[in-house]
């Protein structure tokens, strides 16, 4: 991987990490449409940008996370996170034998399409409007619908989003906290692999994430650039997101959704 190619990618998660249009899907192919070799590396970075990413959502909503006076804020992410931390740990090799399938991958993206284009039907009466209305329940409900995401392809964000719109929460309510929601499921994400995870196990080179990062400087250079961006990026989406959802709902992602995922599903088919 070169720095463009890690500027490509970062740029890729920082666009898509937030929309419920699958960011591993979009940097799947960006991968493959690079002709970058898939490497324990690579796989690594693309999971470790996401801390970049997150860093926007802290940044946009600094009042929400700083405001020590709302313990309950806290208390409902700590127990919304804790299904994907549980779940994630005990089938992440599952996870990750899927990440290299990309036919599976843009199958579900098509999958999940369809679905949005009648969510915003399903669900046309919220009832709640602001987190702080959000109950511990309801909280850890979201988080349960989070764990749809660990098959790759689905989007964190469209699960959880989904899952808070069958809890009565709006749309753009529903898309906030899903935000929130984000920053601890990320964040442990991004930790276990750079700090706990064995990559490429059982192989002659297999090693941590931060050893892989610290393997040579054009790596760190990759690492604190890919993450650099990724925040950046991630800046702009989330807004620019919430606006949209909030004025038109889901129906243009869901199409997208359909037309990336069958285009996708023909050039892993016969062109790759």
């Amino acid at each position: 991987m070169d720095l463009i190619q890690a500027i490509i990618i970062a740029i890729v998660e920082g666009l898509t990490e937030y929309l419920p249009v699958s960011s591993t899907a979009h940097m799947g192919f960006a991968a493959s449409l690079l002709n970058m070799e898939e490497s324990e590396f690579l796989k690594m970075f693309q999971v470790s940008i996401q801390f970049g990413a997150i860093l926007s959502i802290v940044v946009l909503y600094w009042k929400k996370f700083f405001d020590f006076t709302n313990l309950s804020f806290y208390l409902k992410l700590i127990f919304a996170v804790l299904p994907a931390l549980v779940l994630g740990y005990l089938f992440d090799d599952k996870i990750e034998a899927v990440l290299g399938n990309q036919i599976a991958i843009s199958s579900v993206l098509v999958l999940g399409g369809i679905v949005l284009l009648f969510v915003d039907n399903w669900f046309k009466n919220p009832t709640v409007s602001d987190e702080k209305e959000i109950t511990v329940k309801k909280a850890v409900i979201i988080g349960f619908w989070q764990c749809l995401a660990m098959m790759p392809g689905t989007s964190r964000s469209a699960a959880s989003i989904i899952g808070g719109m069958t809890q009565g929460l709006s749309r753009k309510a529903a898309a906030e906290f899903s935000f929130f929601l984000a920053v601890p499921t990320m964040l442990a994400v991004t930790v276990y692999s750079i700090f706990v995870k064995t990559w490429g196990k059982g192989t002659p080179t297999e090693m941590k994430g931060y050893e892989m990062i610290l393997q040579d400087q054009t790596h760190i250079n990759l690492f604190i650039v890919g993450n650099i961006v990724a925040f950046i990026v991630a800046l702009i989406a989330v807004k620019t997101f919430i606006n949209l959802l909030t004025k038109y709902g889901f129906k243009f992602w869901g199409w997208y959704r359909i037309i990336i995922g069958i285009g996708l599903l023909i050039y892993f088919t016969y062109f790759k």
